[in-house]
């Protein structure tokens, strides 16, 4: 399916919107001052060795120290051998090569490899491995053999590094091939030579801004042109292009609309629309999105769509449609880690298994590495999709400081519950003269009013007057007991 990429860059942020059919699909942001380090290479240092969890924590030069688990230790399980623990292999004080494989997550630290990958347009450099692989996405077997054979061949006879041929390679020739092994080739060797003469912790090698892993990574054969609104980032997009992908360069097209380019082709309002919880489909039924640090869950609702045969019918379209909707906010949303989607219940096992192939064929143009069970015996999907970056809704949004991320307030009649409490408190422990109340003014209304008797009988029972004031700035949580 053909695309169009819309790449909106300032000297604070890149954003890049992927488009199929003039719909927004995927969306990528990188700002400036919390740019991704997935990626990037280090010469690190271990800091602590945990053999009750084998794993170490590395510095690496950020504020805080990167995880290492001995499944991500290259030499940790030679020739098939019964894996060494993690003490035999680190010791406090190393110096170790890694790159980043995930990004610092909320409290996480960034996940750490020894495995070293180095990406170019159509291949992936392995330096310490030995094999050939190829992309799980080239499917018919001749063509995956035919990319292996094109490959050896123009390999230098002393290589001793391993391969994997990205789907891109497909449509590539011998001289596309062999300048992405020699630009390959020029990096590991400028990072070999830096790793031994730059004391540890420090940055090697760090890939490349979001602009150009656009070309590298999202443009395909079906990639009909990429807009970028920023002349001067414009071209150095098309020089990178001319040095290392020559036929994408004259798809790479100047905006120079008075619109803003994101505006026109409505990806503002989709951005808007992907932080609410609430998705509409078009059916007249609705997704309700609940994203938490455990787990995503996804309900299904018909809402007030009410078919045109019957409610099986109805039920039917409403999850088919919803499996193309949840697929594409997936994407859009960047959703990862453990998915549980809640279609509406079917009593049809057939009706079950067209929505569950009608998901995993949506599902089939995501990039990110997906895996997806049938139906629980509770009705449930339960999906995975590998988390390499946060969220957009992390990106964009921050909790908030009212409700602390619950999503609702206590009411303001709890809370003048709570602040009888704590006078009755206070008058107990302390000597005072007068005792005043500070609240939001939704609090000291319902003390003028409704509870107005409590206030009154709590006064007699402690022998103490009781002053309200309204303070504006403090939310309908927020309270005060000052002691006069």
């Amino acid at each position: 399916m053909s695309n169009e990429i819309l790449v909106n860059i300032t000297p604070q942020e890149t954003r890049v919107a992927i488009l199929e059919q003039g719909v927004t699909q995927e969306l990528h942001i990188e700002r400036t001052s919390g740019r991704g380090i997935v990626g990037n290479i280090y010469n690190g240092r271990v800091s602590r060795v945990l053999p009750g969890m084998q794993s170490a924590f590395v510095d690496i030069g950020l504020d805080r120290a990167a995880f290492l688990h001995v499944a991500d230790i290259r030499d940790s399980n030679p020739e098939g051998d019964e894996a060494k623990p993690i003490e035999k292999l680190l010791y406090e004080g190393n110096s170790i090569l890694v790159q980043v494989i995930k990004d610092a997550i909320g409290t996480k630290g960034a996940r750490l490899s020894t495995q070293i990958s180095l990406a170019g347009r159509l291949l992936v450099y392995l330096p310490q491995e030995s094999h050939i692989g190829i992309s799980q996405r080239i499917e018919d077997d001749s063509e995956r053999e035919l990319l292996r054979e094109k490959l050896q061949q123009i390999l230098p006879a002393e290589e001793k590094g391993g391969y994997i041929i990205r789907t891109m390679a497909e449509t590539a020739d011998e001289a596309d091939l062999r300048a992405d092994l020699e630009y390959l080739h020029r990096l590991w060797r400028d990072i070999q030579q830096k790793s031994v003469t730059i004391a540890a912790p420090v940055l090697l090698y760090q890939d490349l801004d979001l602009s150009h892993r656009v070309l590298r990574d999202f443009v395909d054969e079906d990639s009909t042109r990429i807009l970028v609104d920023s002349r001067e980032n414009f071209q150095r997009l098309v020089r990178f292009a001319h040095n290392y992908m020559t036929y994408i360069a004259e798809r790479i097209v100047l905006y120079t609309g008075d619109r803003p380019l994101f505006d026109l082709y409505g990806v503002e309002e989709e951005i808007e629309k992907s932080l609410a919880k609430r998705v509409n489909l078009k059916s007249g039924g609705y997704l309700i999105i609940d994203q938490t640090e455990a787990l995503t869950t996804m309900d299904v609702n018909t809402g007030g769509f009410i078919g045109v045969r019957n409610f099986d019918d109805t039920i039917f379209k409403t999850n088919l449609e919803a499996a193309q909707v949840i697929a594409r906010q997936l994407r859009l949303r960047n959703l990862g880690g453990i998915i549980i989607i809640d279609f509406i219940d079917m009593d049809s096992e057939e009706h079950k298994q067209a929505v569950l192939a009608e998901f995993n064929k949506a599902l089939s143009k995501d990039r990110t590495r997906i895996t997806v069970n049938g139906f629980s015996a509770l009705g449930l999907v339960e999906m995975t999709r590998k988390r390499t970056r946060e969220s957009l809704a992390h990106v964009l949004c921050e909790t908030c400081p009212t409700c602390q991320g619950r999503g609702e307030i206590r009411t303001a009649q709890t809370i003048c519950y709570e602040i009888l409490r704590e006078l009755l408190r206070e008058a107990r422990q302390f000597e005072a003269n007068e005792f005043r109340i500070l609240a939001s003014q939704q609090v000291i209304d319902l003390f003028l009013d409704e509870e107005s008797q409590s206030l009154a009988q709590l006064g007699d029972f402690i022998a103490k007057p009781i002053s309200l004031q309204v303070e504006e700035s403090y939310t309908q949580e927020q309270y005060d007991v000052i002691l006069m």
